[in-house]
């Protein structure tokens, strides 16, 4: 079993997430760390509203991939609502008004509620119940109850409506107050509310840690080992892969699903193809000057020469497209599905004083064989769609040609092994 604490994948990932970072320049900001994520906080700027908004231009000034800033003279941005800011409404409404003048769907602003969830997922844990939900027809609905979780032992189940939490009614409640109401410390209660089959039940709950996991896997037609990864967020996820590749190491082949998959971490992504790549490049990275960072592979990483099957769609985004990419050019993997999203930026996360943050492209990235994809997409190497009917009926047509292809790869490599 791969162990967190072996020396060989600390220093990768040291070394892998220095890379990542020298290949943006970090030289007027003071640096924080939190976790095993890397924040910058602006120097000589307070928590006072106008402080907030210069934080946000400055960021954004130094570090924005485009140094048109769109076309624009960014400089009349640093003044242009002087005397106007008085409270942190207006300074966030000032900050989310400049950005939407960049015209980059990438950089977007955060209130500080919305950037402690972001750094929830990158921690991969957080404090409650452990539900999903949603909001539908004005109704707070889980739609996914997480295994070994308190909710999963008081037995809440996918449909129910959370009505009430603590004994007040969850009417007229947006879905991140309802979560916030949810949360809590570890050993507190919770009574929860719910309606299920036009009956109301109250369940008390005890809140303990949960654990988020971005990787699941299994083994299908005793054979191949399929594993999904729902996400690169994580600051786990790169561990998770390893442990899913330990336990289904009997396995004769390996079927990675990235559908869904919108990305998360960039280092994720090049320690998750290291383990299938052992030389070359992983990736390239631009910055706003036009310098190239080249991401080689190490080949004490690669873990396996298994034949491979990725799994992508339209959703397949960002760290999904440096993995397949990757994948895909150096011949390492088949790809099945259909064009990914064609997300080729790389943000940096940005805290601001006051615990909002800003995620700014500070690059982008080209693939191994100096592909931009960006607005295009990787294209497999199949097209298989998944319908709407095949989704009702149970079908997955993506998948079983996946492991048609496999099959396939299987046999001749036996094939030839038995020539030898």
């Amino acid at each position: 079993m791969p162990n967190k604490k072996n020396p060989i994948f600390l220093i990768i990932l040291i070394i892998i997430l220095s890379l990542s970072l020298n290949a943006c320049s970090f030289t007027t900001h003071q640096q924080a760390k939190q976790g095993d994520n890397f924040f910058f906080i602006a120097d000589g700027f307070g928590k006072a509203p106008q402080d907030i908004f210069l934080q946000a231009w400055k960021a954004i000034k130094d570090e924005h991939l485009d140094k048109t800033y769109n076309h624009q003279d960014w400089s009349r941005w640093k003044t242009r609502y002087f005397h106007q800011i008085k409270t942190k409404e207006d300074a966030y409404l000032a900050i989310d008004t400049m950005i939407e003048s960049l015209d980059d769907p990438y950089t977007r602003f955060l209130k500080p509620y919305d950037f402690q969830e972001q750094n929830r997922s990158i921690d991969a844990e957080l404090f409650g119940i452990g539900v999903h939900i949603t909001k539908a027809k004005d109704q707070v609905t889980i739609i996914d109850v997480i295994d070994g979780t308190p909710a999963k032992k008081a037995g809440l189940q996918p449909g129910d409506m959370i009505v009430r939490i603590d004994n007040k009614s969850t009417k007229g409640l947006e879905i991140k107050d309802v979560a916030e109401k949810v949360r809590g410390k570890v050993g507190s209660k919770v009574t929860i509310g719910i309606l299920r089959d036009k009956k109301e039940l109250t369940k008390e709950i005890t809140r303990e840690r949960i654990e988020i996991k971005s990787v699941d896997y299994k083994i299908l037609n005793n054979n191949y080992a399929y594993i999904k990864i729902s996400s690169f967020i994580s600051s786990e996820t790169s561990f998770e892969m390893l442990n899913a590749l330990d336990a289904t190491k009997n396995a004769k082949g390996i079927i990675i699903d990235l559908r869904g998959n919108q990305g998360g971490l960039l280092p994720n992504a090049i320690f998750i193809a290291n383990m299938f790549i052992n030389k070359g490049d992983i990736v390239s990275i631009v910055d706003r000057n036009g310098r190239k960072k080249i991401i080689k592979a190490e080949s004490d990483i690669s873990i396996t020469n298994k034949p491979v099957v990725i799994l992508v769609n339209q959703a397949s985004a960002s760290a999904s497209e440096i993995l397949s990419g990757a994948l895909k050019d150096h011949k390492r993997a088949i790809l099945v599905g259909e064009t990914t999203y064609g997300k080729g930026m790389v943000q940096k996360i940005h805290k601001l004083a006051d615990g909002s943050g800003i995620n700014i492209t500070i690059g982008k990235y080209l693939t191994p064989d100096g592909t931009d994809i960006n607005k295009k997409g990787i294209s497999p190497d199949y097209t298989v769609k998944l319908s709407e009917e095949d989704f009702l009926k149970d079908k997955d047509p993506q998948l079983d040609k996946a492991k048609q292809l496999l099959a396939g790869k299987i046999a001749a490599i036996e094939k030839l092994t038995a020539g030898k």
